[in-house]
């Protein structure tokens, strides 16, 4: 496994696959086809895994940053010897501008400069294809090499030569002040993929850049912490499948929740809660194209639900089969297998869903008037599915492997789905059928009212007839369910805050492993809504400066070290800032 913690990755993006790299130079990993496919690079998993390292020979210090609203890293190399920065990214197709990743060329672009003295460079370049199955043939050529794995081949160019055994590369090169040296890896399908693209990388680079500054130039955002509400926004874009406009979860698999426990889980699909959320989110960082245009994809990713469970969630490209297989090939981050391919969630009744797709769809309704057929088709419908399943158990919003329970959460998101419905009124439905969507509107909230609150514990609790806290009722007052300040909603909140939060992060619930930044940032825009502004900008701005210091987030963060657990980067984490700042934006908290 690399030396490096979960959150000390930077993250790569093109709109098809994301890479990370570690501080020390290492591409940990890398799936070249597209985000949840098969591995090249998996060194975060397992020492074995793959990897591509360029760093100094010597000790260093390391500082890094991303090069202005882009994905582009630049880290600085500091050694006795002098000091080199290493700038790499994911190539973005020549000329995109705006509208990015529609058609990237699938390369990998690295260039080490010298910045003073002369400093020793060493390049190993250690492929591990299919998760870490297979050592590639590889081929030398002119400029560099090519490796092969069945279909996947991998082509590196290279300024310096290279030495190649067993199926790695190395090179060793000193480099001097304003010396360049680069290396381009294209990935190309080894079946009918055609020749690798030939990459100028110094121009590569600078289109790469260009691309990025000019999708972050076009989208003006008029609230508080910009900086911020940029990076987590081009975290979201760098997420995004561009073919089909599906949002990932995150860029990996199987890294865990708990160190050394088996809570480990592939988040590299799309959840249709999550892509509701994000849409949402995207239009709130003045992104209003992406979410409307994004919005067409969840009807089409979804059809028509039917009598059957909506489905939760799909691959990039629409497929709903994601049966989980064990991978025995990697050890896993830290020991912490297993790995995994596959989510059995997709398995799921998870109720909430409609909720959130009609309240994106509500919250983006001017740009979808006028609303397409599919999309029209698609609301109604979801209200249907809420009207008839409410009343049953599902697995709920934290996808529960055991038992189905009656949720609050998804009850109330049921809620939400008909609520939204009769507000769109005869744009969506007959009459008759606003009048049945506001009937069972109706029994629902009654049932949340009698049923979700336990007076034995003081707050509405995670399912009806349980005592345990749990931080997704939080989101009642986020969606219109319950003012803030109603005195069992307010009770509520500070119960959570009491028992489940340490040092502003928020557990899901009692005996939850380490802090959940999503809950953390729900109870942010809990505590504005009340009310208390000025405890809100603080434990946001504390949650904000538990960042990478690239400004990334995982999916939670252990309250007693700080570390940073679970998937990486996280696109739940990264909306839920969003919103905590457009809502302390529009709250009556002090301006900056």
């Amino acid at each position: 496994m690399s030396n490096e913690r979960i959150g000390e990755h930077g993250f790569l993006a093109d709109g098809l696959t994301a890479a990370l790299v570690s501080r020390d130079g290492s591409v940990d990993w890398w799936c070249p086809a597209r985000f949840d496919g098969p591995s090249v690079f998996a060194r975060l998993l397992d020492d074995d895994g793959g990897h591509w390292f360029v760093r100094p020979g010597d000790q260093f210090d390391a500082d890094r940053s991303y090069l202005g609203d882009t994905l582009v890293l630049r880290t600085v190399f500091t050694t006795q010897q002098g000091t080199v920065a290493l700038t790499d990214a994911l190539a973005l197709e020549p000329g995109a501008r705006v509208h990015i990743g529609l058609r990237p060329p699938r390369v990998l672009l690295r260039m080490v400069e010298g910045l003073s003295g002369r400093v020793p460079v060493v390049m190993s370049f250690a492929p591990r294809f299919e998760y870490g199955r297979v050592t590639a043939y590889l081929a030398q050529h002119d400029s560099g090499v090519a490796v092969t794995a069945g279909p996947t081949t991998l082509t590196m160019s290279a300024s310096v030569p290279l030495e190649c055994r067993d199926g790695d590369a190395s090179a060793q090169v000193t480099v001097g002040e304003g010396q360049r040296e680069t290396f381009a890896l294209a990935y190309t399908p080894t079946y009918g993929g055609g020749q690798p693209p030939m990459t100028d990388v110094g121009a590569a680079l600078a289109d790469t850049i260009e691309a990025w500054e000019s999708w972050s130039r076009a989208h003006n955002y008029p609230g508080r912490y910009p900086e911020l509400v940029r990076r987590s926004a081009l975290v979201v874009q760098g997420l995004t499948y561009q073919p089909s406009g599906a949002v990932v979860a995150a860029a990996t698999t199987s890294l865990p929740e708990k160190l050394g426990s088996d809570r480990n889980y592939d988040y590299r699909y799309t959840w249709v809660r999550d892509f509701a959320l994000t849409l949402r989110a995207l239009k709130v960082a003045a992104c209003p194209y992406e979410a409307g245009r994004l919005f067409t994809r969840v009807a089409q990713a979804v059809g028509q639900p039917g009598n059957q469970p909506t489905p939760i969630m799909y691959d990039v490209e629409g497929e709903r089969d994601l049966t989980e297989r064990k991978l025995e090939t990697l050890r896993g981050y830290g020991g912490s297998g297993p790995v995994w391919v596959g989510n059995d969630a997709w398995r799921q009744r998870q109720l909430d869903v409609p909720g959130e797709v009609l309240d994106a769809a509500w919250t983006l309704r001017n740009q979808l008037d006028p609303m397409p057929a599919d999309v029209r088709q698609l609301l109604a419908a979801l209200a249907d599915t809420a009207a008839r399943d409410w009343s049953q158990p599902d697995a709920g919003m934290w996808e529960a492997r055991d038992v189905e329970r009656h949720h609050v959460s998804s009850k109330v998101l049921c809620w939400v789905a008909l609520d939204r419905a009769v507000r769109f009124g005869t744009a969506l439905g007959s009459p008759e059928d606003l009048a049945r969507w506001a009937s069972a509107r109706d029994e629902v909230r009654a049932a949340v009212l009698q049923q979700g609150w336990r007076a034995e514990v003081g707050a509405y609790t995670g399912a009806f007839g349980s005592d345990e806290l749990d931080a997704c009722v939080l989101i009642m007052p986020l969606v219109g369910f319950l003012p803030a300040t109603d005195e069992r909603m307010r009770a509520t909140i500070e119960l959570i805050e009491q028992r489940l939060s340490s040092g502003g992060l928020v557990r899901r619930w009692p005996g939850d492993p380490a802090g959940f930044l999503l809950a953390s940032f729900w109870l942010v825009q809990c505590l504005a809504l009340v009310g208390e502004g000025e405890r809100a900008i603080a434990m946001f701005e504390g949650l904000a400066g538990r960042a990478s210091d690239l400004g990334l987030f995982a999916e939670q963060i252990d309250p007693r070290t700080g570390e940073q657990l679970g998937n990486f980067p996280q696109a739940f984490s990264h909306i839920a800032l969003i919103d905590a700042a457009w809502l302390l934006t529009n709250t009556t908290c002090p301006p900056e």
